[in-house]
């Protein structure tokens, strides 16, 4: 076994080193001989001028020619040059490297043409993935090494690693495993935290990488008191003081002295005070385990930034990287805000690597910001499929983008195909709009959704949407909303769905009275939809305002175990259009993990909705809910239901619902943390009432009402009115889940146990979601 020893800052340059001495070993006197000849050649031909007519890829498949030729430095056109070719040699070999083939050998070659240019050939043998066999860790106590192996992106080679590249051995990313690492730690308390080295071993007989963090977790600090020590009279410690997000008693959190740094630092700069610096100084007391913080605000050095020089950047504009700078050429330095546009530039997505460093300028009190990036791709194909109890089978092809021709906008078109809906969307958002931290975009769509299993409709809708996201600090944003959709409900009314031949007799089919009008009930009993349906059949304008506020502080978006998020959205719609009503609804979610990998979930959801203007509320403007609410329930299994007929099928809506969920969500011991299983427990609890619409229409229908009796009336003609069952009774229900992170896609399987419910109510116990994107 060949072993190589690095730490964190030394990864990338060990790697190329390493090629380096394999290319010296494996060197015996044939070689050299060859490389002398080759040396020689080239000589002869950089007298002669060669130039060099086409560079060729040999046996390349895993790496595209398109992607070789932005590798390689060797260019038709330009002058053949042997120091350039051998050095594309490395160049190609560590793009293998990258991208899980180091055992990838480079033979390159010149084929002399006869008008006196060469034809530069590069033969590759890309040779066997080279993946992380095993990943450990040690001087681990506090976490576990499950733990740690969720926090980074590198995973272990495996049955599935035909579908995935996080298992090939990469230093870059092994490096961001490390911050990841260290981030956590710190953010959990662990002040004295260090990462003392990484191992990397190559094992010949397993033809992998065994990789070792090497760990020092020391203490969990807790923060016994927080000051700020104002040294400038602009701005005295007590207005300060607020600002602070640490508190006595909480675990120490690097972030939130980051944060800390950020707001006093952005507070002291708009007073005109642009040279003072913040800097946070800790004492820590090893005898309980507390460490003292306290924020000297201090006047800085008078140093100014000559200028920023952004470098690396092959296809993202430099306007795009300079915005996320609260300072500019000319401004004072200050480095907090330094560090801050570097976390942002990480943030974005848009590169591999971000590195900001300063230089000494033209003078002692000026000083050079360089900005070091390095691109990677951010547009998206994806071909996603799944299914949901819900919605059947269904199928998206997608294409986004999320850096727009370099300019930093986020583009994307989607195509669904399902079951029982069909829809077609197209996005924008440009998140700095006019020059200024403000999102602006705009969505047009168009869904076609059948709901005859649950309402016996079908209803497509077509519009578009404008939207204006306003930041308010870190964690809260506001966005302010638009929208103007045109809905055309239709009920089915044919053989294979007679849903509207209690009305509509079908020819043939529909049993009729004497007078040629359909026979009641009997026209209900292959299913019939509501007339408070019926009556909403037709096309409806809505357009609507609205805004959105959004606080979120999960400390990861797509697999949370702290931290919440909580969503309010008040819209009215009457600007216009046909609809007229003011609706308002929240959803909060709060994570907490309750001991290491177990986490404890609360949600909370509610909204209401009411008509203006003397004008009923349109049935399809109701809420329609059911397992989104309180699993175990069918899609638009809750709420007001039309008793009358078909009443399992013809939910009407409500306009009111409140509910909450408890859920406890635990991996499956035992199995790898590779397969990505995970177990849930919840309790669900809720319910959604206040049918307010139409309930007699034999005005609309053009005959006398003949709901006299109702409920239990029996005639041979269909009821003018709805007979609405409208309970605010608790539903509730508990269960188990599955979910699976799997190569597929997200999978989630629901098995719940309904508690109570009221008449009318349909149950579902199971419900399976998921899909993939490929």
């Amino acid at each position: 076994m060949t072993r190589r020893k690095t730490n964190s800052r030394a990864m990338l340059l060990a790697g190329v080193s390493t090629c380096l001495l394999a290319l010296t070993m494996t060197a015996g006197p044939a070689s050299q001989a060859n490389a002398q000849a080759g040396s020689e050649q080239a000589q002869a031909r950089a007298a002669q001028g060669e130039r060099i007519n086409r560079v060729v890829f040999e046996g390349n498949k895993k790496l595209t020619k398109e992607i070789l030729g932005d590798v390689v430095a060797t260019q038709a056109s330009n002058p053949y040059n042997q120091v350039t070719v051998n050095a594309d040699v490395e160049r190609i070999r560590d793009a293998y490297r990258r991208a899980g083939r180091s055992a990838a050998s480079i033979t390159p070659r010149t084929v002399p043409l006869p008008n006196g240019t060469v034809d530069v050939v590069f033969t590759i043998n890309e040779g066997d993935k080279t993946g992380v066999k095993e990943i450990n860790f040690v001087g681990n106590n506090a976490l576990s090494s499950y733990k740690l192996r969720n926090l980074i992106t590198t995973t272990e080679s495996n049955l599935l690693s035909w579908l995935k590249s996080s298992d090939v051995y990469d230093p870059a990313r092994i490096a961001a495993d490390e911050d990841a690492i260290r981030r956590y730690y710190l953010k959990n308390g662990y002040a004295d935290f260090q990462i003392l080295s990484t191992d990397v071993v190559y094992d010949s007989q397993r033809e992998g990488y065994v990789v070792t963090f090497n760990l020092s977790e020391g203490p969990q600090y807790r923060i016994s008191d927080v000051t700020v020590d104002s040294r400038v009279g602009v701005a005295p410690s007590e207005q300060l003081q607020p600002l602070v997000r640490t508190r006595a008693g909480d675990v120490y959190d690097v972030e939130a002295v980051e944060k800390s740094l950020e707001r006093i630092t952005k507070e002291v700069n708009s007073d005109g005070n642009p040279f003072v610096q913040v800097r946070p100084t800790g004492l820590r007391n090893p005898g309980d385990n507390t460490v003292s913080i306290q924020y000297i605000v201090d006047e800085g050095p008078h140093v100014y930034i000559e200028r920023i020089n952004v470098r690396g950047n092959s296809r993202t504009r430099d306007h795009v990287i300079r915005r996320e700078f609260d300072i500019g050429e000319g401004d004072a330095y200050n480095k907090v805000l330094i560090d801050r546009a570097e976390r942002r530039l990480n943030n974005l997505g848009y590169f591999k690597n971000v590195r900001i460093t300063s230089e000494p300028g033209s003078s002692p009190d000026r000083v050079v910001v360089n900005v070091d990036v390095e691109d990677q791709s951010t547009g998206q194909f994806s071909v996603s499929g799944g299914y949901s109890t819900s919605d059947g089978f269904i199928g998206e092809v997608a294409v986004s983008e999320s850096n727009f021709l370099g300019r930093g906008q986020f583009v994307r078109l989607a195509g669904s195909w399902g079951q029982y809906s069909q829809g077609v969307d197209f996005s924008f958002t440009e998140p700095y709009f006019l020059g200024h931290r403000i999102a602006f975009g705009f969505d047009v769509f168009s869904k076609f959704t059948d709901n005859s299993r649950y309402s016996r409709y079908e209803d497509r809708v077509t519009g578009g949407q404008l939207r204006v996201g306003l930041p308010i600090d870190e964690a809260t944003t506001l966005t302010l909303r638009y929208s103007l959709y045109q809905s055309r409900i239709k009920v089915p009314n044919t053989w294979r769905h007679p849903y509207g031949d209690c009305s509509i007799p079908i020819p043939g089919y529909t049993a009729l009275n004497p007078d040629g009008s359909s026979l009641y009930p009997n026209c209900t009993w292959d299913g019939e939809a509501s007339l408070a349906i019926k009556e909403a059949a037709g096309t409806t304008l809505t357009s609507l305002v609205g805004a959105t506020l959004t606080y979120n502080t999960l400390d990861n978006t797509r697999n949370p175990t702290s931290g919440l998020y909580a969503e309010f959205k008040p819209d009215v719609a009457g600007l216009g259009g046909d609809s007229r009503f003011i609706r308002a609804t929240v959803d909060a979610r709060y994570y907490h993990e309750l001991f290491d990998e177990v986490v404890g979930f609360v949600r909370l959801q509610g909204g209401h909705i009411r008509s203006f203007g003397n004008k009923d509320l349109r049935i399809v403007d109701n809420f329609f809910l059911g397992p989104s609410l309180v699993r175990g329930f069918a899609p638009s299994g809750i709420g007001p239901r039309d008793m009358s007929g078909d009443f399992q099928n013809n939910a009407l809506g409500g306009t009111t619902y409140f509910g909450g969920t408890l859920e406890v969500q635990f991996p499956i011991f035992g199995l790898p943390r590779e397969l990505g299983l995970k177990g849930a427990v919840f309790a669900d609890a809720g319910t959604l009432y206040g049918y307010e619409g139409q309930k007699d229409f034999a005005s609309s229908l053009g005959v006398p009402s003949n709901c006299a009796g109702l409920p239990g009336y029996v005639s041979n003609r269909q009821p003018t009115c709805v007979n609405v069952k409208d309970d605010k009774n608790i539903r509730s229900s508990v269960g188990v889940s599955l979910l699976w992170s799997s190569p597929l896609g997200p999978l989630r399987f629901d098995y719940a146990y309904v508690l109570s419910k009221v008449t009318g109510d349909q149950t579902q116990a199971f419900r399976f979601s998921g899909g993939t994107s490929f």
